[in-house]
Parts: structure tokens; C-alpha cells; sequence
């Protein structure tokens, strides 16, 4: 596996290489990333990993300091699965200037859930993919990357963006990756203690039930939602949003016969002690 630090040397390590696919991350690797690698390598060329812990995701509050590092085990694990390329640039590599022009995701979109409870995290992402696809993709004139569904707003904004700019990506949606419990797979996971890792699992059970009350039309969904919280928060976790939305665009259903055949998808935001997990369901 190849390993580059600098705009100029990925775009020189790409040329000739032919459609790259591409897996960006803030490393702290785990299964969820690697299925993406290997769902990469199926849909191009060249498998094309990032690693970079964007500053710009990161309200003053978040963990931008102590969000966890792993190098050397990254790159092992890269390897092993197959990756050809790590493109790995320092924070002055890829903003050696403030960034001052950023990207502006669509608020209807991004400016709900994640986006109401972190505001400019879409802004921050965007901007930064877009750079990445910039640099990536230069040499080739286009190609794939594979985005995990456990952020699953995030994959929607990023197809959107790719959409309005008419850029020469395909997105390919990774399913996400879960322990034995159902616990989705997360680079967050790391901070919980022991007894709340034993706990973790209740945020995916909890969406289960509301996707499950939802569908079978057992109460108006506001009041559905309202209980899933409730039931939440006795668990001693700290909610942000339990909520049903239209996979097509995040919308809220507006009618009893979109909850009962329409695809929809149950998402989830709650803190279990000082640690901020999301997950989601498509029904």
C-alpha cells in the first residue's frame, strides 16, 4: 500500500491508475470502514482510503482534540484488506490557507436532525468532500465512493451535493456494520465504560419498536416518537431525536398512508453518559 501525504503526490500516484474508488475517514478504523474498503475494491480501478480528522465537522465543544488516533494500526488494517493508496494529509496539506469558501449544503436537508443539533457539521463535511473528490479524483476525471449508511444523513447530503454539482462520482451506500448485539459499529464506541457498553445496544432496540409502531399505525407517529424518548431517557440516556422520516428526503410523512407503505427510515441521536451515538433503520 502506497501512502501520500500531499495533494501533488496523490494525484501523481493516481495518474494512468485508471477509475478510483475511494473510502474517506477520520480514521480510528474498525469492521464498518474495512466492509467499505472492500466494497471499494469491487467498484474501481484503484481502493483509495483517507485518512484526515476534519476540524471543520467539529463544533468548539466536540472532540476535535481527543477524537482517537490509531495510525499504525490503521495503516495494518488498510493493508490487509487490500487498500492501494492511503492519501494521509496534515491539516496544512489540505487547508494550507483558512478555508474560507466552503460548501452550503441545502438547509431543508441539512439543517435537521444532525444538522439542528450540530450546526455547520454539514457545512464542514461537505467542504471537506468536496476537496477530497477535488484531489482524488483529478487525475481519473471520475469514479466511485462508498459512504457507510450509518450516517445516513450524511450519505443523503453528500448525494445531493454530488447531484446539484453534477460531479462525476457515483455514491455507493455501505450497510452498516453491527457487534453481536446490534450495536452499530462506531469509532465513538471506544469512549463508553464498560456498563455502558452493556447498555449501548438499547438505542438500535428502541428504533426497532418505533419503526415497528410506526408501521402498523398504532398511535399518531408525534405521539409514537414522544414514547420512544421517554422510554429512552428512563434508561438514563440523554435523547436528541427518535424519529420516522421518508428515506427519499428526511421529510416527515405527511399522511397515515405514507407510514403504512412508503419507504421510510426510523433515525436515532441520544448521549449515554458523556458519549453522542446515532443509528438508524430503514422500514
Amino acid at each position: 500500500m502506497q501512502i501520500v501525504h500531499t495533494i501533488a503526490d496523490l494525484r501523481a500516484a493516481l495518474a494512468g491508475q485508471g477509475r478510483p474508488a475511494f473510502v474517506p475517514t477520520m480514521g480510528n478504523l474498525h469492521e464498518g470502514h474495512l466492509s467499505l474498503v472492500r466494497t471499494a475494491r469491487q467498484h474501481g480501478d484503484i481502493a483509495v482510503a483517507s485518512i484526515f480528522v476534519n476540524r471543520l465537522q467539529f463544533l468548539p465543544h466536540e472532540d476535535f482534540d481527543s477524537y482517537p488516533r490509531t495510525w499504525e494500526a490503521d495503516c495494518a488494517k488498510l493493508q490487509a484488506e487490500g487498500c492501494d493508496l492511503l492519501f494521509a494529509p496534515r491539516e496544512a496539506d489540505l487547508y494550507p490557507e483558512p478555508q474560507v469558501f466552503k460548501i452550503q449544503p441545502d438547509a431543508q436537508l441539512a439543517d435537521i436532525l444532525e444538522g439542528h443539533f450540530r450546526p455547520g457539521f454539514f457545512t464542514g463535511v461537505c467542504t471537506v468532500v468536496m476537496k477530497l473528490f477535488s484531489a482524488v479524483f483529478f487525475a481519473s476525471g471520475g469514479g466511485t465512493a462508498v459512504f457507510g449508511k450509518k450516517d445516513y444523513q450524511q450519505l443523503m447530503v453528500i448525494r445531493r451535493m454530488v447531484q446539484q454539482f453534477a460531479l462525476p462520482v457515483d455514491i455507493v451506500a455501505g450497510d452498516t456494520a453491527r457487534a453481536e448485539d446490534g450495536l452499530a459499529l462506531s469509532s465513538r464506541n471506544g469512549y463508553l465504560s464498560g456498563q455502558e457498553r452493556q447498555q449501548a445496544m438499547a438505542l438500535s432496540q428502541a428504533l426497532r419498536q418505533l419503526a415497528q409502531a410506526a408501521r402498523s399505525g398504532q398511535a399518531p407517529l408525534a405521539e409514537l416518537e414522544a414514547r420512544a424518548m421517554q422510554s429512552l431517557a428512563a434508561q438514563g440516556w440523554a435523547p436528541d431525536y427518535l424519529t420516522v422520516r421518508l428515506r427519499s428526503d428526511l421529510q416527515q410523512p405527511a399522511s397515515a398512508q405514507q407510514l403504512s407503505d412508503a419507504p421510510l427510515v426510523a433515525l436515532g441521536a441520544a448521549r449515554l453518559g458523556s458519549t453522542r451515538l446515532i443509528d438508524n433503520l430503514e422500514f
